[in-house]
């Protein structure tokens, strides 16, 4: 009967001016309870402060640097994914092997990063079959660059290092989700790059040696992760040559913790 009348223009519900409704008729009567009122949310009028095209703020964390010496580039990156105050994972592969010769980081949104990476990966690839040769450092930053500027404004994160060895040497460039690229000689990126960057800034040289290079790279990571709660896990070290790069060491932070404890002693 409810059914009924409301297909014969009989309304069972009844709307207030507070934005509220009860139930009429045989409705109320089956909830034997007259007066019933249920609160609704218009969507056509959002309340304030919740717009339609407001965006979801994200919090990132992580560290990641390089920089380049005298023999090739050296990369660092710690493995710690967060969600918030939620430590997701601490053995995240924050450095895309993206041919034999390139280097990208991740830090800002995980999908974003490990997706545009590997898409630029493929894009490398056919590079190298259509001109039969390599790929340079700067061409693949740009293809990067370009490809994500198309999305600006998006929600897109992604702050991402490229790092590699072509013909003009060892290349660096850093590229974020809005498009920008900036060439460089040293890189920190991430919640835990303030303090990478004290280090980096107090011991990096042109002339260092491989040894000395890898240890300072690895020293930088482990201060930003024990100053920064969103970055830890492991250190991961790449060294970028003109051969291609090759992985170092991956060493936990708490073992270089007692390392570094027990050497300042």
């Amino acid at each position: 009967m409810a059914l009924a009348s409301m297909l014969s223009g009989e309304s069972a519900f009844s709307f207030n001016n507070d934005r509220s409704f009860g139930l009429a008729g045989s409705l109320a009567g089956a909830a034997s309870c007259e007066g019933l009122t249920f609160a609704v949310r218009d969507p056509l009028c959002p309340e304030a402060g919740v717009g339609p095209e407001e965006k979801i703020e994200f919090l990132h964390g992580t560290t990641t640097l390089a920089f380049k010496f005298q023999h090739g580039v050296i990369v660092a990156v710690d493995s710690r994914a967060t969600a918030g105050a939620y430590i997701a994972s601490q053995t995240v592969k924050k450095v895309i092997e993206i041919n034999p010769y390139l280097l990208g980081t991740m830090a800002g949104g995980a999908a974003d990063c490990s997706f545009w990476e590997r898409l630029l990966a493929r894009q490398c690839r056919v590079y190298e079959l259509r001109n039969k040769e390599r790929i340079s450092v700067a061409a693949a930053s740009k293809l990067l660059a370009n490809m994500v500027y198309q999305y600006k404004g998006m929600g897109l994160s992604m702050g991402t290092m490229v790092c590699g060895w072509d013909k003009r040497g060892p290349g660096l460039y850093y590229v974020d989700s809005e498009g920008n690229r900036v060439c460089g000689d040293c890189f920190s990126v991430g919640s835990g790059s303030m303090y990478a960057y004290g280090v980096l800034d107090s011991g990096r040289r042109e002339d260092l040696s491989v040894e000395e290079a890898c240890d300072l790279a690895r020293r930088a990571i482990y201060q930003a992760t024990y100053r920064d709660a969103y970055s830890g896990g492991q250190v991961n070290l790449y060294h970028v040559r003109e051969e291609g790069w090759v992985r170092v060491s991956q060493d936990d932070v708490l073992k270089l913790h007692e390392q570094y404890r027990q050497e300042a002693k």
